[in-house]
């Protein structure tokens, strides 16, 4: 299909730049069989029957934007003596490769090479701005990724990372205001347990103890799968044609435990329903052609557009979606290309709040 069947009109001031307070009273959009019907967050429970599954994602944002300096010698000056040259970078981590290696987006990444020391946590003067966090370029990749080699592994780099990073908005956000401590907090979902996101799976932001009390009132059961978004989920479809799009994999689990429970609701006749496209993402990726939800572990780069077979989700809890980007093509999969662009243009319309801190749409899958 062509890219641009996925492009849409999208004023600017749609743009949510905080979330709903309180989290459940935000806009919900529900889209079944074409029709369109405006509700809240937490009317959420009436949607779900007794036996259905609510499946979330539990990874946990961590502050992956990391500012510092490229130090490179000065070919000019040679010796032992000669001068560093220092440019100011920042680099978006995107998807843990090792226990001392982070591949990630660079700004600006066009002189990035090869062999360059990157010392984060310092300013372009030299300055130290939050401690410091030394690192090689071991590689760069044609797709704009470079691979990172920490001088720490483990938890003492996970530990520096907390020190010197920041929460990495999108880039929509960002470019609006600059992250500050709210973000900490407004940025993580009610189920956040795992680090290793760098972007949040912000379908689940809409959450509180009050709707999830509802939802278990409802009769509908809990489980979570663990799947670490990465920066790839921001990055625009370049291609004119979606078959030429390569998609940047990220790492997921599905435990044996919630396969077989996931397995015994579908057989009583129960729906699974999905809080985000990254659970859904991951449980696809997860269940045979069969139908059948097997334990997952390890990375996936499913990329679903119309015409895709789901296997396993009967239902969607999302958000709304940038234009032309792989999520919105997702959805229109899932509920139908022309459904979408009628929902999306009522959401513009009817004043709905887009992208990651904005309203929620509910969607069912279409036959």
């Amino acid at each position: 299909m062509k890219t641009a069947d996925f492009d849409f009109d999208l004023p600017d001031d749609r743009i949510a730049l905080r979330p709903a307070e309180p989290r459940d009273s935000a806009r919900l959009l529900v889209v079944r069989d074409g029709e369109l019907e405006d509700r809240i967050i937490r009317d959420l429970p009436d949607f779900l029957r007794p036996g259905d599954a609510l499946v979330f994602n539990d990874t946990r944002v961590i502050p992956a934007r990391l500012a510092g300096v490229r130090e490179r010698p000065n070919p000019v000056i040679e010796g032992p003596e000669g001068e560093t040259l220092t440019v100011a970078v920042e680099a978006t981590l995107h998807h843990r490769d090792a226990p001392d290696v982070w591949s990630a987006f660079m700004k600006p990444g066009k002189r990035i090479k090869a062999g360059d020391r990157i010392r984060f946590g310092a300013a372009a003067d030299g300055a130290c701005l939050l401690g410091s966090l030394d690192a090689t370029v071991v590689d760069k990749g044609e797709d704009g990724l470079v691979a990172l080699r920490f001088d720490l592994a483990g938890p003492a780099l996970d530990e520096a990372i907390r020190d010197v990073g920041v929460m990495p908005l999108p880039p929509y956000i960002a470019a609006k205001r600059a992250e500050d401590d709210r973000d900490r907090s407004d940025y993580q979902t009610l189920f956040a347990k795992w680090d290793g996101s760098v972007a949040a799976p912000t379908a689940g932001l809409h959450f509180t103890p009050a709707l999830m009390a509802a939802i278990e009132a409802r009769g509908v059961s809990t489980h979570a799968v663990t799947l670490h978004v990465g920066a790839g989920t921001f990055l625009p479809v370049k291609a004119d044609d979606t078959a030429d799009h390569r998609m940047h994999s990220e790492w997921g689990e599905v435990s044996a435990q919630t396969a077989q429970a996931l397995n015994a609701v579908r057989a009583a006749g129960g729906r699974i329903v999905c809080v985000g496209t990254t659970s859904l993402r991951l449980l696809e990726s997860a269940t045979t052609p069969e139908g059948e939800v097997r334990p997952f572990h390890g990375d996936t780069a499913i990329f679903i557009t119309p015409g895709y077979r789901f296997r396993a989700v009967d239902v969607l809890m999302t958000n709304f979606h940038l234009p032309k980007s792989t999520l919105f093509m997702l959805v229109s999969a899932f509920a139908g290309l022309e459904t979408m662009k009628a929902a999306y243009a009522h959401a513009v319309k009817d004043g709905y709040r887009f992208y990651s801190y904005g309203d929620g749409s509910l969607l069912f899958r279409a036959a």
